[in-house]
This record gives C-alpha cells, structure tokens and sequence, in this order.
C-alpha cells in the first residue's frame, strides 16, 4: 500500500481527519483540488456560535486543532447567551479569513506522517466491497488501506447566481465530478443539498457612522483549553449592524421571478435555520426589516461578509438590494453572493464509526454527510480520522454517546435519523445539556485525546489536576453545612444572599442564590487555594446541582435499559408508538438487546423507551 489513510478534501472536516491520523502514527495522504484553500471559509469568516462552539470545545479537547487555530487567527470574541445558562452560552470568534487558512495549511504541510497532493480524486478503487484507494484527475493512482472523503459542496456542485449556472465546488474552483459518479456507481443512497453565501463588500465604500457597532467581549475567552487564558489579548475589531427596509424588500420581492430558488433551477433543499434573504422575505412578508451584520474578513478590514444576507439573485438586483439600506448607498460588490446545490449521502448509509455499511474502509466527514457548517465537519472529520487509524490497528472503534458529547449527539442523529436537509446543530438535540457545556469539555474528553496520542501529556496532567479541584471542592460542598448563627446570618446578608432557616449544606447554599466568585470567597476563604477555573466549574456545579443529578440518574437507566434483552418471541408489530418503518427494520434485524436496536438507523432515543415499557409489561405478564 502506499499509503495508510487518504483524506479526500482540504476542508474543515479533511483538515481534522488527516491531522488526527497523521498524528496517531498512519501515513496519511491529502489530497486536496488547491493546497492554498487548506482551511478555506466558503462562507462565514466565523467559528463557534449557539452549539457549534461547543463542538469546536469538544474538538479541541480530543486534541483537534480548529480551537488553537481560531485563537491565533481570531479578530473579535464573544459568548453568545451570556446572560444565560452555561448549558446553552456559545462562544464565537470572527476569524481572519486568509491567517486561519494560512495557519492550517502550514501545520498540515509541517506534520510528520502527512502528505499532501494538489489533485481532485476522479474515482474510488472498490474490489470485492472494499476500497483501495484512489484515481486523481491526472491518472495518478493512490493506495491506502483506508478512504476519508470530505469533499464539501465539491461532489457535482452547480454554483446559482441569477439565470447563471457554473460547474463549481465553490466559486473559481472545479467541482468534482468523477467522485460523485462514482459514488453513484457504488449504489449509494445520493440526495442533493443547496446552502449558499453572502455578498463581500469593499470596505472603503461602507458607511458605518448609519450601523449600530457590535464589540467583542471586554475579557474575551479563547477557544482552546490549551491556549494560556491569562496571556490571550487578541485584537478585536468591531462587527456593525444594518438593517435592510420596505425598499429592499420591494427590490427582492420585484425580483422573485429570476430568483434560483423560486424559479425551479435549484431542486436541492436548503438550510431551514439559515435561509437566504429571498427566502426570509418570502416567508415572513410581515416583518418590517432583517439585521445583517457587517463582519470584517482580515484584520485589515479591506472586505466585510454581509451574514444574514445570503443570496443567489442575479448580480444587478445584488447591487440595488444592498445599496438599499443605510450605510450602503455607495457599497461596491467585490464578490457577489450565490447558491451552490452538491450531492451528498444519505448519512443512514453510515456505521457511527463514518464508515460506510456497503463499501469496508471507506469513511465519510463533513457536509457530504448532509451536514451544514465549519464545526459539525470539524467533528465529522476528527472520528473519521481517529476510527479509520483505529480500526488500521484492530482495537474497537471510538464511538461518543450521547451523553457524553454533542459530538455523539450530531452523529447519532445523523446515521440513525439521517437528513433531507442540511443538518445543523442546536442546543435543543442535546437531551443532556446541562453535562455537555462548553466550559467542561476538557473534563469530559480530554482522556479520549491522551489515550490516541493527540494531547500533550503536561496538558493533560494539567486536566487531571483541575478535575481533582473540582471533585475535592464539590466534596466538601456536600458533606459539609453552616448554620444559621448570627454571625452567619449577618455575613450573608452582607453579600446580599438570602438566608438560611436550617441546617444546610454549602452545595445549597452557594447553589441558591447569585454567587459569584468574590462572594464565594468572601463566604469560603478557604477556597482561595483554587484557580478561576476550578471556581467557575465549582459556582456552575452547585447552582445547576440537583439537576445534574437528575440528568446523571436518566444517563445510568439509560445504560441499565441497553443492556436489556429482547425476547425472542417479541412482536415489534405490537408496540403502539412505533413507526412502520421502524418496525420493519426491527423486525428484519430482530436485535438481542436494546442496544442493538439503538444501532439500527432510524431507531430512536424515543423509541427503544416505549420498546423497553413494553418489555417490562411483556415480563410483568408472564410473571403472573
């Protein structure tokens, strides 16, 4: 063989997939249509947001390198939901759109086991089920024991712009063709997406003095547990605000006639969560304007992406729909906004390792699995690229539950639910939040990161020392209480804290009201020996304690139901809540447990609940 693992594609998805298989001792080969569009933004110049920041948190503490990569390259900082929860706050970092794909192409280029071929993959080498390798474009021929594709929006893509179509991947590069028959040829389940992109704008032709300026945070976080919180001091330009009005709307609406999108051009479907500005105004007539925001690309901010203003109209209408709002009148278009439609596999044709069921060694990551977005392929490419190195070794493969990650989550759904619409993460899909925050990421994962290599062992010794805090702070918080004296009574009130009627454990006390860390302190003196992180991980557990409990309790049923067995006599046909395609499925498989019916796409969290109610019914009965 002359390789031990090919990655297909230079994206999000491909750049964690040839990292983490490089990294874990495989030879590993790239190849990629243009090796300086390594790391490239085709849309957003942005990383993290509502959910994705958590993924790119859960990324970075297996040993990924997207978080380090936008802590060196961002250009302002936020915590999305601040004033919210822990469970649903999301970090999101503006990036500089040419240092972060400067960035990931030299680390790529400077890995040991890493190779990188500027070629498009033409076709798969399969014999007997199994693939082989890979063709490129100019006849060069590839073996390796495992196939990564993560061909983007590149497989057969057509670029929308108006009454305009082009063969592209993303505007100005060729589309892979071959692939994607190949694929078809294979007998893949194949469907088509559309997603799109906004407008760039130059910006000496903005007027910003008419927008509302957005800052970054005062002490903005970085992305990455390894980055040293106390010496990160990123710069941090504003991002401004603008609305569109009743002329832009009657600009778009005028216009729906040559839209794409409406005109029957685009078949593919597109982001529900993320529409186009075509789409907006058709959908909700009723709203009397839409905030765009301004984002700068570079730390030069020669060029600003209008987010919120997706489009594939044609170029004219571009112009006057954007010159339309204040602070526009004079922008000047350096590149024009458009839709692109791509094929993509049915996710259900996946094993949760992203392997695929009908082709052995070939592995599937980012958007060609139906997902939308630089995070989710991010994950995508991670597992692919730690479960195809895996399996080249014979160990089990690494496959996150959904209670441990949302990175479990956003697999899980994908090959057991599958998608006939860009697939987009939400805090909402994670049925265990309140343990999947972003802040305890490193705590969650990180010994998933030491034991496949991709951690530093000192950063990881570092992860053990901070959880060791919290376990022995979170102890004491339990086993110990105060009383209502006087003395206490006054120090509380002296905090603006209520106070207490009872004998109560601290993890109470400090979980009931507004505690911070200086009223921690004031109340816990002792407590001063632990660093602000650990402080933070100790106020979040004691406010959130009793729920945490609760979810951790549903985790172990949830654990003890898996394990449950399913009689052989069974009659899944009987089970009222069941769809038929679900039963059908069950009755093909006829699993021995409830695990592995779990295993079965389309089998849902939901549904093995009602399977095991009516296990135990079905066992209550025969007791009698």
């Amino acid at each position: 063989m002359d390789y031990d693992v090919i990655v297909i594609g230079g994206g999000h998805a491909g750049i964690e997939a040839s990292l983490a298989s490089a990294r874990m001792g495989a030879k590993t080969l790239l190849v990629t249509i243009l090796v300086e569009q390594i790391g490239a933004s085709s849309c957003n110049p942005a990383i993290g947001g509502l959910a994705k920041g958590h993924l790119v948190k859960e990324v970075d503490a297996i040993g990924g390198e997207m978080g380090l990569c936008t802590d060196a390259t961002g250009i302002q900082f936020r915590i999305l939901n601040a004033s919210k929860g822990p469970a649903v706050r999301g970090s999101r970092a503006q990036i500089d759109m040419d240092r972060y794909r400067i960035y990931m192409r030299d680390v790529i280029l400077k890995t040991p086991n890493l190779d990188v071929k500027q070629e498009m993959a033409e076709s798969l080498i399969v014999e007997n089920n199994e693939v082989k390798g890979v063709v490129t474009q100019l006849g060069c021929r590839y073996t390796a024991s495992k196939v990564i594709i993560t061909a983007g929006t590149f497989l057969n893509g057509v670029i929308h712009i108006g009454e305009t179509q082009l063969s592209a991947g993303r505007q100005g590069e060729f589309a892979s063709i071959g692939l994607s028959k190949s694929w078809r040829e294979l007998g893949f389940e194949i469907g088509r997406l559309k997603t799109g992109t906004c407008a760039r704008v130059d910006g000496t032709t903005i007027d910003f003095g008419q927008m509302e300026e957005q800052e970054g945070d005062d002490n903005p976080l970085p992305f990455s547990f390894r980055t040293d919180r106390a010496s990160f001091d990123p710069i941090q330009l504003p991002c401004m605000v603008a609305y569109t009005n009743s002329s832009t709307h009657n600009i778009i609406e005028g216009n729906f006639y040559r839209a794409p999108l409406f005109s029957g051009q685009i078949d593919g479907v597109g982001p529900r969560y993320c529409p186009s500005i075509e789409d907006k105004i058709n959908r909700f007539r009723d709203r009397e304007r839409h905030q765009i925001f301004i984002e700068p690309q570079t730390l030069e901010a020669n060029e600003f992406y209008l987010n919120g203003m997706s489009t594939s109209l044609p170029t004219d209408v571009q112009i006057d729909m954007i010159r339309s709002m204040a602070g526009m009148e004079n922008a000047k278009i350096v590149r024009y906004g458009y839709a692109i439609e791509y094929d993509y596999i049915q996710p259900t044709e996946l094993k949760h390792t992203l392997e695929t069921k009908k082709i052995k060694n070939l592995y599937c990551a980012g958007q060609v699995n139906g997902t939308t977005g630089y995070e989710e392929a991010a994950a995508q490419g991670l597992m692919a690229g730690i479960n195809a190195v895996l399996s080249l070794r014979g160990e089990e493969p690494f496959i996150l539950g959904r209670e441990e990650a949302y990175i479990g989550v956003l697999i899980d759904d994908l090959v057991t639910k599958g998608t006939k619409e860009p697939y987009r993460m939400f805090t909402s899909r994670a049925e265990y939040r309140l343990l999947l925050r972003e802040d305890n990421a490193d705590i969650r994962l990180s010994h998933y990161g030491d034991k496949f290599g991709l951690l530093d062992s000192e950063f990881f010794q570092k992860v053990k020392s901070k959880q060791d805090s919290i376990n022995e702070a979170a102890t004491f918080l339990h086993d110990n209480c105060a009383t209502p004296t006087r003395e206490f009574l006054a120090q509380l009130e002296s905090i603006g804290e209520m106070k207490i009627n009872d004998k109560t454990c601290w993890m109470d006390i400090i979980g009931r009201g507004e505690y911070d860390k200086r009223k921690l302190l004031i109340m816990l003196p002792e407590f001063e020996k632990y660093s602000d992180e650990v402080l933070e991980q100790i106020l979040i557990e004691a406010k959130y304690s009793r729920y945490i409990e609760k979810q951790q309790q549903q985790i172990d049923r949830m654990h003890e139901m898996l394990h449950v067995k399913i009689p052989e006599d069974f009659d899944f046909k009987k089970v009222s809540g069941l769809s038929n395609e679900i039963v059908e499925k069950l009755g093909i498989a006829n699993p021995p447990t409830l695990f592995g019916a779990s295993e079965i796409s389309g089998v849902t969290p939901a549904a093995l609940e009602i399977i095991h109610i009516y296990i135990k019914m079905a066992q209550k009965t025969r007791g009698r």
